[in-house]
């Protein structure tokens, strides 16, 4: 059996805990327990939350843990002597290190992000890197796995996080099934901005609304501005004029973001080659997607596909 500690401090964010959920379902899906999670803190007893949840703890003791989790906080503030050198301990006692959003903080003042990939919180990722110049951070990224240091983007990602170590341990069936009892995505796609600067383009009339719906599902086709005009009702130059206003973008940047949301998640599940990817989602050829996953993310689809298979 797998012990599993999770690590809080006075003031951690308690939404954090959501992770030991993902281990106790791993439990009732596995033949015999797989995991035993410990809540643990410095001194141990009561922990207050920044919500002034209180949860118990164990003090960290000499207890060995094969996965330490770093919970985050609302607001980042120095760690304590004591809990940075017991995870520089964990770092070579432990199979795995991880932090949850502003955990990587922590992690990051321990040292142990030096010269690592690691992501944080999207509102939190520039401040990380300012303060920690050592550290390789990625602000759009749900998580990223380091070696044996995991780090996740901030609050709900804590699931994407637990679900990628249990499917680390015991399989890909294991953390779908999870997932479906979670009603959650089992492998979110994409990067933090769908899920928080996206979010902020989301048009306020129904027209505009449904000619987005309509582009997601019919991706393959051109979807010229005259053929999105017609499904909003609209003249093409009222239509291109309502888009802009609604969203900040262009029809086309928009639909480009959809085609790439819709590409990685062909790639990350490994099924299908570029070109079958490319001719699905619109890009027509490998090229034009190419260029597209370069200006989203940095990255060629090649690379997108090899960083998914090794999660």
């Amino acid at each position: 059996m797998k012990r599993i500690g999770v690590v809080v401090f006075p003031g951690f964010q308690v939404l954090d805990l959501l992770a030991v959920s993902i281990f106790e379902l791993a439990n009732l899906e596995s033949a015999e327990p797989a995991y035993e999670v410990t809540v643990i803190s410095e001194q141990g007893g009561m922990v207050r939350s920044s919500a002034g949840v209180e949860v118990a703890s164990q003090p960290f003791g000499d207890a060995a843990y094969d996965t330490v989790i770093v919970t985050g906080a609302m607001q980042v503030a120095p760690s304590s002597p004591g809990l940075l050198a017991f995870l520089n301990d964990a770092l070579t006692a432990s199979r795995r290190t991880a932090s949850i959003c502003t955990g990587a903080f922590v992690l990051a003042e321990a040292g142990i992000l030096d010269g690592r990939h690691a992501t944080t919180h999207w509102a939190h990722a520039r401040d990380l890197q300012r303060r920690f110049p050592r550290a390789r951070v990625d602000e759009d990224r749900i998580f990223i796995v380091d070696g044996t240091v995991w780090t996740s983007a901030g609050m709900t990602a804590c699931i994407d996080l637990c679900l990628a170590l249990v499917e680390n341990d015991l399989g890909v069936a294991t953390s779908r099934a999870i997932a479906k009892k979670l009603v959650v995505y089992h492998r979110r796609t994409g990067g933090q901005s769908q899920f928080s600067a996206m979010l902020e383009l989301e048009p306020k009339s129904d027209r505009i609304q449904t000619a987005l719906s309509y582009a997601k599902s019919h991706l393959n086709e051109p979807l010229t501005v005259e053929q999105l005009a017609e499904v909003a009702h609209l003249s093409p130059r009222q239509f291109s004029r309502a888009f802009r206003d609604e969203t900040r973008q262009s029809p086309a940047k928009a639909i480009e973001a959809l085609r790439v949301e819709a590409a990685r998640a062909m790639l990350e599940a490994g099924r299908h080659s570029i070109e079958t990817v490319a001719a699905d989602t619109g890009f027509v050829d490998p090229e034009r997607m190419r260029r597209a996953f370069l200006r989203a993310f940095g990255q060629p689809p090649q690379a997108i596909r090899r960083a998914a298979r090794v999660l």
